[in-house]
């Protein structure tokens, strides 16, 4: 089991992560990639490529977060 000093400097890095995303109105929706589908009565998005990117970065933090914890 891992000390709680480690999860707790992960948790707060993650925090200060997230908390930058938000001050700087970092959006992500809308990209090249996204699919939009509008019809009368109905609207389907799927994001694929906010998705992807998503996927990489968390991959990137778990990788560098197990490197060093």
């Amino acid at each position: 089991m891992k000390p709680i000093s480690a999860i707790l400097i992960t948790v707060g890095i993650v925090l200060v992560i997230l908390g930058l995303m938000l001050a700087f109105n970092f959006k992500l929706g809308r990209l090249p990639g996204d699919i939009l589908i509008k019809r009368e009565n109905v609207v389907i998005y799927i994001p694929i490529t906010t998705m992807l990117i998503i996927s990489g970065i968390i991959t990137l933090i778990s990788f560098i977060i197990r490197r060093f914890f």
